[in-house]
């Protein structure tokens, strides 16, 4: 039985991966709390246009890229064998094209903001770029995943600052520790695959210290992100977020141990409910310091 042929407009959600949003949020979630940090509260409603449409629209132009980069690979892969690029019904100057118009459409978005993000934003495309061809090269290359990732921080602070303080660097060193956590969880689903067809991942090289070392990467995000914001004062709210989001590293932990593709698969999917959390706890943090002040413009004095 013929099926019919899919349009172009359903090849491209596929590759741009439109129905995993879990990919795109774990990158807002970090950069929504450094544009919260940076503005010492809510950006203004530009600035979050901006950033939440910008990391949509990159995180969808590195898949194009990276589908590209991987598909004589990914037709040995399980999971990945069926991909618009894999499987040739969407081509590779073809996918190129839709990646780089969308990337174009972001640098467009950033060039609405500040000079020093849009200076920031050329070195983020440059590694975004690399990071598919850094599989060949290094034993772990989801760390260069998370510094392409981990510019939003940069991004975000470089908008509505001018400038990148240290306490973006303490949070962007905290997240590259939870890409590795999230990406390694990712990796590990396709460990199997990887292994026969010679790509190197954080998985591998980790061998039978995955488990441990991924809570262990977890643990230091939510350490150094602790500490880097400690001076900002948020107080308990903020607090008990971190407390809400460490106490779902026991949770990753019961899906990846017996390192089975679904759970690992489903640890991963759920990454960006810890990066809520925390973003939840610095913007709660922020609202509350402000609501008794908008309240008092709206309620009677006694």
């Amino acid at each position: 039985m013929s099926h019919a042929p899919r349009s172009r407009t359903s090849l491209y959600l596929d590759l741009i991966r439109w129905d995993r949003p879990a990919g795109w949020l774990v990158c807002l979630w970090p950069t929504l709390s450094a544009l919260w940090i940076a503005a010492d509260g809510f950006p203004g409603w530009h600035l979050l246009a901006v950033f939440v449409l910008g990391t949509f629209l990159m995180r969808s132009a590195g898949c194009c890229v990276n589908d590209v980069a991987d598909r004589e690979f990914d037709k040995h892969v399980k999971r990945t064998a069926h991909r618009p690029v894999t499987t040739g019904a969407v081509g590779v100057q073809e996918a190129l094209a839709v990646g780089a118009v969308l990337a174009l459409l972001a640098f467009g978005l950033v060039l609405s903001t500040r000079a020093a993000a849009i200076a920031w934003s050329v070195p983020a495309l440059l590694v975004a770029i690399a990071y598919p061809f850094a599989k060949r090269l290094i034993a772990m290359p989801q760390a260069v995943l998370g510094i392409a990732y981990n510019f939003g921080i940069v991004i975000a602070f470089a908008a509505v600052q001018g400038t990148v303080p240290a306490v973006a660097w303490w949070m962007w060193l905290g997240t590259l520790f939870w890409v590795l956590a999230y990406d390694t969880e990712y990796a590990m689903v396709d460990r199997d695959d990887d292994l026969r067809i010679g790509i190197r991942t954080s998985a591998i090289t980790l061998g039978r210290m995955d488990v441990a070392a991924i809570v262990v990467f977890y643990l230091l995000f939510l350490s150094i992100w602790l500490v880097a914001l400690e001076p900002y004062a948020l107080g308990a709210l903020f607090h008990m977020a971190i407390a809400a989001a460490l106490a779902q590293v026991p949770w990753h932990w019961r899906l990846i141990r017996e390192r089975t593709r679904a759970g690992c698969f489903a640890a991963f999917r759920v990454n960006h409910w810890l990066g809520c959390t925390v973003f939840a706890g610095i913007a709660g943090s922020h609202l509350l310091r402000v609501a008794p002040a908008a309240l008092s413009k709206w309620l009677p004095l006694g």
